[in-house]
């Protein structure tokens, strides 16, 4: 009997900690990310563009704009769509993302990329491609709050 007690007084002390937010973790979200990103170049690739965060739903307006060197000759247009995980506030988004990977796209096709940042937070990406671009390079991105 003493240890149903134990046990009953236990269970009603932790209801009440979580049912106060003591013992809940802040949780990370995802956001939903929409960016237009413009790139040219010849051996060296510059681009930027603008783009949208929505999160917990409210719009954040950004920038981007990034650096690449390698092989790059052309230029293209990219609508991105995609999300950002691992957001704990807006301003986690902003900072610098490094990129190593290869792609092209020749008149129109489809781009995707994966990228990270220093706070944690991942931007799963993807979109058609507009333009003749073919790229093998290591660069950059850099993502900056409005």
């Amino acid at each position: 009997m003493k240890k149903y007690r134990t046990r009953m007084m236990l269970a009603a002390v932790l209801g009440l900690l979580v049912s106060a937010g003591v013992a809940t973790p802040t949780m990370a979200e995802v956001g939903s990310v929409a960016v237009v990103f413009t790139k040219g170049g010849f051996i060296v690739g510059v681009g930027g563009g603008e783009g949208v965060l929505t999160f917990r739903g409210k719009k954040y307006p950004f920038t981007v704009s990034g650096m690449s060197v390698g092989f790059t000759v052309g230029a293209s247009t990219t609508k991105f769509t995609g999300r950002a995980l691992n957001l704990r506030s807006p301003g986690d988004l902003a900072g610098s993302y490094a990129v190593v990977g290869a792609g092209g796209a020749v008149a129109a096709g489809a781009g995707g990329v994966q990228l990270q940042n220093a706070k944690g937070v991942i931007l799963q990406l993807s979109g058609p491609r507009i333009g003749a671009e073919v790229s093998a390079a290591v660069g950059g991105v850099t993502i900056a709050m409005r």
